[in-house]
Parts: C-alpha cells; sequence; structure tokens
C-alpha cells in the first residue's frame, strides 16, 4: 500500500497542481522511479491510497500494467482522514492482503521487501517496522532486541535511547491492526505506531543503506543527484 493522498505543503507552490507523487525526479515522475523498484522486488499488486489530486495519479498509473504490476486505489477525495484512516478505507474496501507492506508515497528505499517480508513472519509479532540508525535529532524509534519502541513526541530523542529513524517501510497483520482503527477516523499512522510499540507488538528490521524522500526540496534534490548518476536510472 502506498500513501500518496496529502497535501505535500512543503513542496507548494508545485503541489498546488500535481501531486507530490508525480513530481519529476531525473526526467521522470516519481511515481515511475518507486513502482520499477517495487516490480524489481517482487511485488506483484499494489494499492494507492490517493486524495490530493489524486486523479492525476489514477491517471498516469492506470492498472499498473506498464510496471507489470496489478494496481488499485481507495480515493479519500477531499475529506483526508490521515495515513491510519487510509489503511482503515482500504481494509473496509477489502484491498489488502492478510499481510501487506506500507510505504510512503515519497519515499525511495533499498530495503529488500522480500527479506522484510520474511522478518515479519519471523518475529511473529501484529507489526514490523524497518528503521535506520540516525543518531539525529529527528530521531523517533529505540531498536532493543529486536522490538521496537517509536514515539514521534519525544522532546530529546538521545535522552529516551532513542537512535533511529523510522525507515518508510512496515509490514502489518491486517486483521490484527486495522479493525480497531475506527471507520471514518482521521487517524495518523505515527500514533498508532506508538501505541503498539508501547504493547511490545512491534518488530524491528534495521537497514543500513539511507532512504531518500522527496517530501522536501532538499531531499528531492539529493534523490535527482542519486538517480541521476551512473546507473541510476534505467
Amino acid at each position: 500500500m502506498i500513501l500518496a493522498g496529502g497535501l505535500a505543503t512543503r513542496m507548494r507552490p508545485a503541489t498546488e497542481t500535481i501531486p507530490k507523487a508525480l513530481l519529476s525526479v531525473a526526467g521522470k515522475p516519481f511515481a515511475d522511479h518507486q513502482l520499477r523498484w517495487l516490480a524489481s522486488d517482487g511485488v506483484t499488486d499494489v494499492v494507492f491510497a490517493i486524495g490530493h489530486l489524486g486523479g492525476l495519479i489514477r491517471d498516469f498509473v492506470g492498472d499498473g500494467a506498464a510496471w507489470g504490476l496489478r494496481v488499485r486505489y481507495t480515493d479519500e477525495g477531499d475529506r483526508l482522514r490521515g495515513t491510519a484512516g487510509a489503511l482503515r478505507l482500504a481494509y473496509d474496501a477489502e484491498l489488502l492482503e492478510n499481510a501487506f507492506a506500507v510505504l510512503y508515497g515519497d519515499s525511495f528505499l533499498s530495503v529488500d521487501v522480500g527479506v522484510a517480508f520474511a522478518e515479519f513472519r519471523r518475529a511473529r509479532r501484529d507489526v514490523l517496522m524497518t528503521v535506520f540508525r540516525n543518531d539525529g535529532a529527528c530521531s523517533n524509534a529505540r531498536l532493543e532486541g529486536g522490538s521496537v519502541v517509536y514515539d514521534k513526541t519525544a522532546a530529546d530523542p538521545a535522552a529516551v535511547g532513542m537512535r533511529y529513524i523510522d525507515y518508510g517501510l512496515s509490514i502489518i497483520d491486517r486483521d490484527a491492526i486495522l479493525p480497531a482503527v475506527p471507520p471514518e477516523a482521521v487517524m495518523d499512522l505515527a500514533d498508532l505506531y506508538r501505541r503498539l510499540s508501547l504493547e511490545g507488538r512491534v518488530a524491528g528490521l534495521e537497514v543500513t543503506e539511507r532512504f531518500y524522500e522527496i517530501g522536501s526540496p532538499e531531499g528531492l534534490a539529493e534523490l535527482e543527484h542519486r538517480l541521476a548518476g551512473p546507473g541510476g536510472v534505467s
């Protein structure tokens, strides 16, 4: 599941007329790079959660055949429900597998999706979160013995042992998690992850190669440089 329904206010004015997932990176819409990565990792089915200017994503991606994928959609329209609310919308539409991966529509990752699913099955928790050690002010996770404690609200992450950041891809047990998200709720995944992690229900998988994102002009420029380099774009 790709969460691509947000307003992308940090990327305005460009995102006033085009959704963030279609911003040009190295000469192609970002969604093209993301879908190529997923297809190369063996993914076969994708659900796009769209909202703001989502019709443009649907027009570009279509049914996913151009990438060898089957793509379907949930559309929040103008009533955005937050990232957890978008998952509940897909759950109610019966679009999600028993265990499914979720990532953000502005993230370009280097994690092997198959390895993440294998670790999810091995860990036997309700959620597997990939994490990256960054030892920074934006750290939001603590990794201890394979378990993650996640909290974006910590005023001093280092003081509470948070040296990792959510890498951007998680595996979720559909039936263990999503019925607890109220229908029609407006809810953020960060709040859900925090509660689940405090209950000991979130396993962690450390990734050692940095992630890229296009949620800021700086992030987009970094990914542009990465993909435009030798071997960066096929």
